[in-house]
């Protein structure tokens, strides 16, 4: 690469180079913005403080699908099963998935625990 230095009362100022090796740059700093990215990521992640979510949970939630469902199947349990762990009727929960009715924060946080996920994923 070369360069042309651009001096101001004898020292080097500016330097100018080819615009390839300028987009060459940028790519490298933008390459080492996101390995940053990923890295305080994967140490957030790996430290409990971020959660993942899958895309298809994600799709089907914007489609207007139950998050509490949504993660229920994710979890492979079924109605009655998740609603023995959080100590409530089958149709209580039915009727929480579907929008019938709203649970109670108490209800809404065992859930939560019982899907190991934060109770906001499926309040928001």
């Amino acid at each position: 690469m070369k360069a042309q230095i651009i001096k101001k009362n004898g020292q080097p100022e500016f330097a100018v180079i080819p615009y390839e090796d300028y987009q060459h740059f940028l790519e490298l700093l933008e390459d080492e913005a996101d390995a940053k990215t990923v890295a305080e990521f994967h140490e957030a992640y790996t430290a409990g403080r971020e959660f993942l979510v899958p895309g298809e949970i994600v799709r089907r939630e914007l489609a207007g699908e139950s998050p509490i469902k949504l993660w229920r199947e994710h979890r492979g349990l079924t109605q009655q099963e998740l609603a023995q762990r959080v100590g409530i009727s089958k149709p209580y929960l039915s009727q929480i998935e579907t929008g019938k009715r709203q649970g109670t924060v108490e209800t809404l946080s065992a859930i939560a625990r019982a899907l190991e996920v934060p109770l906001d994923v499926l309040t928001d």
